[in-house]
């Protein structure tokens, strides 16, 4: 028995850490989902899980982070850190997001890139007031995307070197 509930909480610890991954900004699912499969799950489990945990922060970004950035601009030194993230997320992909509503978060979810993913597409639906009901299950199709081509790269890579 006591064997048995160690396993169970070591399989526990795995999917919060994966989970956790997923939601940092910057990592997402994109490094969650190979960690995963390296401490030992399944490609698919670590995909499912990956997913949910990357999916995390978007409501809260799409919801939040106006009357945050809002409120961090009364002040002297935060101002410049809003001032910042707002310049970098609306510089890379505006034009497109403002042109293409939307339709142009799946690609900019889905696509592998360096400041691309469900954190960088939320902030920049939310300062361009891209509705909830529309921006939502755009990024949540785009990041299914991201998942299913992340998971085959990793266990690609991990089948042919492990």
């Amino acid at each position: 028995m006591e064997t048995f509930l160690k396993e169970v909480i070591n399989f526990l610890t795995i999917e919060i850490t994966v989970l956790l991954t997923a939601a940092m900004p910057i990592i997402e699912l994109r490094g969650a989902i190979p960690v995963g499969i390296s401490l030992g799950m399944s490609p698919l489990h670590a995909t499912i899980i990956s997913f949910l945990g990357s999916m995390i922060p978007v409501p809260f970004i799409l919801f939040a982070i106006r009357p945050i950035f809002n409120a961090m601009k009364k002040t002297k030194l935060l101002s410049p850190i809003v001032d910042k993230l707002s310049s970098r997320s609306m510089s890379k992909n505006s034009h497109k997001i403002q042109k293409y509503g939307a339709w142009a978060l799946i690609p900019l979810v889905a696509i592998p890139l360096p400041g691309t993913g469900v954190w960088s597409a939320s902030l920049g639906a939310a300062l361009l007031d891209i509705r909830f009901k529309w921006a939502f299950p755009a990024i949540l199709v785009g990041n299914l995307m991201a998942a299913i081509l992340i998971m085959t790269l990793s266990d690609t890579a991990f089948r042919f070197f492990v």
